[in-house]
């Protein structure tokens, strides 16, 4: 281990050396005033001012039902950070707050996060030289009939050394500079894959809720269903008694029965599974359940929808922010690889004390110092460095063309979910029509069949028709609210607005 002395003796012999290591530094520092390589641009948002080819109506169709009212869509509207409130159901509120809290794919990618951000720090450590301290001790003897190395005239002595070693890489053509833009470029592509899996949870929470409330809804119709089949059997069985029906018409009305209960058993096994999917996003295991349920009853449908502009979901949406920080990363990387086919500069400096005894270390007389630099040119490599740099301006084309691509699908996500909006309102003012002249018309030929004025047949068809009307509202309904939360999900879904992001902002 050095002892103290050592700081002072290197105190007093590195005073007078000190111009010669500013000179040195100065033009190690002037010369590293540029960086190769193309400088990062960041890519033109889209000029369109809409989202689809016609442009849509301002407002929904409307519809006489819970959730059937018109939605309009509001132009800068923002989005809150915590969207999915305005489905008004504490249930989904305490369920997504949960997931969020204990969701592992969230944790995974706090994890990457953070590594990329130390990657960061680990490459910025090459822009400072690098002080290593060293000691070491030898016993040698020297052959008698070669001179003695020694004052003393003794052939086997002891050499203490202790050195301050210097070393140092000025980025004289900005390779590092371009590593550590590339690196930081990663963690902000990091940061955005974390906000996209925020978001994704986020949504596939509210989306598995709206999908087990529309089961739900669906399992209570066919369980109506089930209970006007068993009541026209009991009547129909009656009638048989009577001798005012043929037994085909009872056989029938059984077959009709069985069908529909044969119905139910798929609608639970979806039930079931859609409860495990959201028992895993809250990060439980199925066999602990969840403490609520949902219907869609309990839920609000947001009446007023943003609709931002067109300019503005390239910022927003993270998968873009993501592919734009990937494409910034490649960019740097060209710079590297042309970085490292120019001149590589080291500096280094060794400042020590030697002596026969340690005792005698850093004692005058024993001290010594050395000043070095080199320049290496690469001359051939076998077309290494070449075609490396050639690969990197492929890969930044790559990542130029994923830009797009993903920017393109962000658009097409939105129009989608525009048209989607547009076509379940007016979906569900059909089908709640259907269902309720379906409903009359049931009502009217069971009373019919008790009177004898109809046949079975009569009675079947109306059931039948009722049945799919039912079943056809309860899916409409679901699917508006499927489909307004997937465009607060394809608008970015507001992560810009949350106080406490869930992002590494160097933090």
């Amino acid at each position: 281990m050095l002892r103290p002395p050592l700081f002072a003796y290197l105190k007093a012999a590195l005073k007078p050396q000190i111009p010669r290591y500013a000179g040195v530094m100065a033009l190690a520092l002037f010369t590293a005033g540029c960086a190769v390589g193309p400088n990062f641009k960041t890519p033109a948002a889209p000029q369109n001012t809409g989202y689809t080819h016609q442009p849509l109506p301002v407002k929904t169709a409307s519809a006489n039902v819970h959730g059937g009212h018109a939605q309009t869509f509001i132009k800068k509207l923002d989005i809150p950070a915590q969207w999915w409130t305005l489905f008004g159901s504490k249930a989904l509120n305490d369920l997504i707050a949960e997931a969020i809290k204990n969701n592992p794919d969230l944790d995974s990618a706090r994890g990457a996060l953070r590594e990329a951000w130390e990657n960061v720090y680990a490459q910025q450590g090459a822009f400072f030289p690098s002080i290593g301290v060293g000691y070491s001790a030898t016993r040698q003897e020297v052959p008698g009939q070669l001179g003695v190395p020694t004052a003393s005239g003794a052939y086997t002595y002891s050499l203490h050394t202790a050195q301050v070693t210097v070393g140092y890489a000025p980025d004289v053509f900005g390779g590092t500079r371009r590593q550590v833009e590339s690196l930081v470029a990663q963690a902000d592509s990091q940061r955005f894959e974390l906000e996209a899996a925020y978001l994704t949870l986020t949504s596939n929470v509210v989306a598995s809720a709206i999908q087990e409330a529309g089961l739900r809804a669906q399992i209570a119709e066919t369980d109506k269903i089930i209970a006007i089949e068993t009541h026209s059997l009991t009547l129909l069985q009656r009638q048989f008694g009577l001798g005012q029906v043929a037994m085909a018409d009872v056989v029938a009305q059984e077959a009709a029965l069985a069908n529909a209960k044969s119905s139910l058993p798929p609608l639970e096994k979806q039930l079931q599974l859609q409860r495990d999917l959201l028992a895993r996003l809250a990060g439980r295991l199925p066999a602990q359940g969840l403490p609520g349920v949902f219907e869609l009853s309990s839920l609000k449908l947001p009446r007023k929808l943003p609709l931002s502009l067109p300019s503005s979901l390239v910022e927003q949406r993270p998968d873009v922010r993501a592919a734009q920080a990937q494409m910034h990363a490649a960019c740097a990387q060209v710079g590297v690889a042309i970085a490292n086919r120019l001149p590589d500069i080291t500096l280094s400096a060794s400042l020590g004390s030697g002596a026969m005894e340690i005792a005698q270390l850093f004692s005058p007389g024993t001290g010594f110092w050395a000043l070095a630099a080199g320049v290496t040119q690469p001359i051939f490599e076998g077309g290494e460095l070449l075609h490396k740099q050639r690969a990197a301006r492929a890969a930044f084309q790559q990542a130029a063309a994923q830009y797009r691509s993903t920017v393109l699908t962000a658009f097409q996500n939105v129009a989608d979910v525009l048209h989607a909006i547009q076509n379940d309102a007016v979906a569900l003012k059909a089908a709640v029509e259907a269902e309720r002249a379906a409903s009359r018309s049931l009502v009217i030929a069971r009373r019919q069949l008790e009177l004898g004025d109809i046949g079975y047949l009569s009675l079947l068809n109306a059931e039948q028709t009722y049945q799919q009307a039912a079943i056809n509202l309860a899916q409409a309904l679901s699917n508006r609210y499927a489909d307004t939360a997937a465009l607060f999900q394809a608008l970015g879904g507001g992560w810009w607005n949350r106080a406490s992001r869930s992002v590494h902002s160097k933090a």
